[in-house]
Parts: C-alpha cells; structure tokens; sequence
C-alpha cells in the first residue's frame, strides 16, 4: 500500500504538469508491479477521475480551462469510453497492449511535427470536437489511458490550439472519458476499488504541485519536456510489455 501511495503521488504530479489522466505512466508502473494489465487498465481510470477534476478545478481558477471550447470533445469522449468495458472484456491483453503502443507513437509523432507557434487559426468545429472526442473516449479508455495523449497532438498539430489552452482542455477531457469509463468497466467487473481509490486520492498532492509547476514553465520547455516524457513512455513499453509476446 506504501509503494501505491507514492505512487499515486508521483503520478499526480505528471497528471498536473503534462496535463495528462496518467494512465501513461501508471499502467507501466502497475505492470512492473506484477499486475496484470486488465487490473491496471481499472486502477489507471479510477485514478483519472480523481486527478482530471481536480486538475481541470486547477486550471480553471487560474484562467487557462476555456470551458466552451472543450465541452463536445469531453461529450465525445464521455460517450465514446461507455465501449470500453466491452472492449477490455472481449480483446485479449496482446492486443491491447499493441492498441497502447501506437498511441504513444502517434502522440509522439503529431506533437513532433506540430510547429512551436502556428500561423493556421485554430479550429473550433464542434461537431469536428465531438467525433474527435468519440473516437479517443473509445479507444483510450479501452488501454488504460484518459486520451490527453492523443487529444493534446491533435488539438496542436491539427486545429492550431495553444499549447496551454490544448493541455488544459486535454485534462478536462479526461473528466468525461474517465467517468465513463470507470462506470462501463465497473459493470464489466474491472475495477479493483480499494487500490484504485488509494492511488487517485494521493495522486490529488501530486496534481497540485503539478498544474503550479506547468503554469510556472513557458511553452517552448513544456513541449520539449512533454517530447521527452513521450519518449520515455515508449521506452518502457517496448521494454517491459512485448517480452512475453517474443517468448
């Protein structure tokens, strides 16, 4: 319970300062833990919920969450993750993981070839937002992450957002792909509550210090810090997660 609690800390903090559901981070970590993937895919979204609506509370007070501007792809998002527990349910751990590796990829990628400042103006097509939002709910989810991952790529790369506002709509994002996504994987039996609920209410310290660090880097770091971070996520998922299949 020590190690999910800190855990839970270390996680917060990367939630707050990529402005990401952490699952990135924690189904990796869960998996080096010696849990199976399906059980940390559980933990990863229940810590999402607490980490996305404190984070997004965060970024709200200080001026950065444009609420408007992010509700259809949450609506998306919200509805898209409701497949999720019948996607955990009927695909085997092999191909979610493979699922879970072509997202860091593509993330890292987009945010590669997304310039530091777009000339293009920025894309607010709700209808657009909402399929956009759908399309990562349902897929997300299904891996263990809240899709900030991929939201963040594509608000930049493709519709010319902000960095800051792109992060912070990413995050309140995740609210929505998040609860949803715990409650279809509750009713597929997914979710182990009490190490789920241990590391989201820890994670709450890290995302405080995280949002107070993110808002106190200028953007040209940030991307080169959220490049990195990618990297390394992907690192540990060749790493650690294709060792069974080549056995």
């Amino acid at each position: 319970m020590v190690v999910l609690s800190i855990l839970g800390v270390v996680i917060g903090f990367l939630s707050g300062f990529f402005a990401i559901g952490g699952g990135t981070m924690l189904v990796p970590a869960l998996l080096y833990l010696g849990y199976d993937i399906k059980t940390a895919i559980g933990i990863s979204v229940t810590q999402m919920v607490f980490s996305s609506l404190y984070g997004s509370y965060l970024n709200y007070k200080k001026g950065s969450l444009h609420v408007g501007n992010s509700l259809a792809v949450g609506i998306g998002g919200f509805l898209g993750a409701l497949n999720s527990g019948f996607i955990v349910t009927h695909l085997s751990s092999k191909v979610l993981t493979v699922i879970f590796l072509s997202f860091v990829i593509l993330a890292i990628y987009r945010f590669f070839k997304a310039p530091q400042v777009s000339s293009e103006p920025e894309i607010n097509n709700n209808i657009l937002l909402f399929f956009i939002g759908y399309f990562v709910g349902t897929m997300s989810i299904s891996v263990g992450i809240g899709g900030a991952l991929l939201i963040t790529p594509i608000l930049v790369g493709f519709l010319h957002f902000p960095l800051k506002k792109a992060l912070s709509s990413a995050l309140f994002f995740v609210i929505f792909s998040s609860i949803s996504g715990f409650a279809s994987l509750s009713y597929f039996g997914h979710i182990d509550y009490a190490k789920g609920f241990l590391v989201g209410a820890f994670s709450l310290v890290g995302v405080y210090f995280g949002i107070m660090f993110s808002h106190k880097t200028d953007k040209t770091r940030h991307k080169k810090l959220l490049l990195i971070f990618y990297v390394v996520i992907l690192l540990l998922i060749l790493n650690k997660l294709f060792k069974p299949f080549g056995a």
